[in-house]
């Protein structure tokens, strides 16, 4: 089956969850990976903003990370408790145990794996990124990258992230990984 094809003609079983570092993709690989498979895509820290009606970084100004966090697993809990689809996490929610659990139990997690530069790259020039507000932010970044990256490594899946990957083709590479995935697809009964 060619890769712009995979998932047509199945449905999901369970929701499939984007986790990995600011500017990995999650967003925007997220979104082509739920047209693909034709489920919808759910962003938590969207859903977060709009439960707070203020931003990420607000919701950390006046409450804190600890505040963030438990918020954010309320929300991953809800997103993972309705119908199937692609969830895109920030990148602190797959740190914490009972995330994970919580994940490994309702879906499947798909690390995007890219390396610092790529990552740097990407979030270098948004000031969206509450946790990078710092003298030397690249320095931030990179220290965050090597304490993360224990707990990524733990999801069902990693998909390298390459800067010559377009958004589409990086989608694609997620897919195929999906279809490896035992009972995650079933077939659709069209008929």
């Amino acid at each position: 089956m060619a890769a712009d094809q995979q998932g047509m003609n199945d449905t999901l079983s369970r929701s499939i969850v984007l986790v990995g570092m600011m500017g990995s993709g999650k967003t925007a690989v997220g979104t082509a990976v739920a047209r693909l498979l034709n489920v919808p895509f759910l962003d938590s820290d969207h859903e977060i903003e709009r439960a707070a009606q203020m931003s990420v970084a607000e919701v950390f100004a006046r409450d804190g990370e600890a505040f963030f966090r438990a918020r954010e697993s309320e929300v991953l809990e809800r997103l993972l408790m309705g119908p199937p689809g692609v969830i895109s996490t920030g990148g602190g929610a797959f740190l914490a145990q009972g995330n994970r659990d919580l994940i490994a139990r309702l879906g499947v997690s798909v690390w995007l794996r890219a390396d610092l530069n790529l990552l740097w790259n990407r979030v270098r020039h948004k000031n969206t990124r509450p946790l990078l507000r710092t003298a030397d932010p690249k320095a931030t970044l990179a220290a965050l990258l090597e304490a993360r990256e224990p707990y990524y490594c733990k999801a069902q899946i990693a998909v390298e992230a390459a800067p010559s990957l377009s958004i589409a083709a990086m989608a694609q590479k997620v897919v195929r990984e999906l279809h490896a995935v035992d009972g995650l697809f079933e077939e659709r009964d069209d008929a």
